[in-house]
């Protein structure tokens, strides 16, 4: 008849097992979103707009009730007029150049960069105003994207339609955080006028919905990095293989000797 195992052996290995269980538990309130507490809500969207920088790719088509009259404002040939929309692959674009300049048909040169979208909007509409009785204009960030790495579902580079897009869209997009991601400091980057900005976000307090970087702006990056939990399991897995074959070694040789 085989004799039991050491009861020293079976400790072990259970100790062995609760520490990795353990280990990979995360705290209720590591987890929960924008936890009850007394801060008060004012996120302005006007007031955390992105701004136009140079290397922005704008589509921006102008509308009147003469469509003759606006034909020299939009670059596009005589039987694409009338089919001015954001989906039009004719639609032409203009690229904000390092000056913070486009050069618009009939305008010349008119510097866009450091207005929000709706500025200028407001402001080509005043300019094209001088030619057309009450013009409408349209304009559109067509390299709008955001940027989600780290612990997220589906991590990746994602284009947006328009330039309202909060930073819980974004993470929506990428699948939402995982269990091991920590929601306490999530880091966005921003740059802006060639210089780079580091923001930090816990998505635990409601004081995030206030933050600067609620409004997302276009080629932000937001980081989510692992917790302790993820860190540990990414080192056990590098090594489980070697564990687990020594392990059984070991086991094997110790039933061996106690028969």
């Amino acid at each position: 008849m085989s004799k039991k195992l050491p009861k020293g052996i079976v400790l072990l290995c259970i100790a062995l097992s609760w520490m990795y269980f353990f280990s990979s538990c995360a705290n209720r309130k590591d987890l929960i979103y924008f936890q009850p507490d007394s801060t008060a809500l004012n996120t302005s969207y006007e007031l955390n707009a992105p701004k136009l920088q140079a290397g922005d790719i704008l589509t921006i088509s102008i509308t009147a009730d003469d469509i003759r009259a606006t034909q020299p404002f939009n670059a596009v040939n005589s039987y694409q007029v009338g089919s001015l929309t954001n989906t039009n692959p004719f639609l032409p674009t203009y690229t904000i150049d390092n000056d913070g300049f486009i050069d618009f048909p009939k305008l010349g040169r008119v510097k866009l960069a450091g207005l929000t979208r709706t500025q200028a909007i407001n402001d080509l509409r005043t300019r094209v105003g001088q030619y057309i009785v009450d013009p409408g204009v349209n304009i559109n960030i067509r390299n709008f994207r955001v940027t989600v790495l780290g612990e997220v579902a589906r991590p990746g580079t994602f284009t947006v339609e328009n330039d309202r897009i909060t930073i819980l869209e974004a993470l929506g997009m990428a699948g939402d955080l995982t269990i091991n991601g920590v929601r306490q400091n999530v880091m966005v980057v921003r740059e802006q006028n060639g210089q780079k900005s580091e923001y930090r976000v816990d998505l635990t307090k409601r004081d995030a919905l206030n933050s600067p970087v609620y409004y997302l702006a276009q080629n932000d990056v937001i980081y989510v990095q692992p917790n302790g939990a993820r860190v540990q399991s990414s080192k056990y897995t590098q090594n489980s293989t070697v564990f687990i074959s020594v392990a059984g070694i070991i086991i094997t040789i110790i039933s061996v000797l106690v028969r």
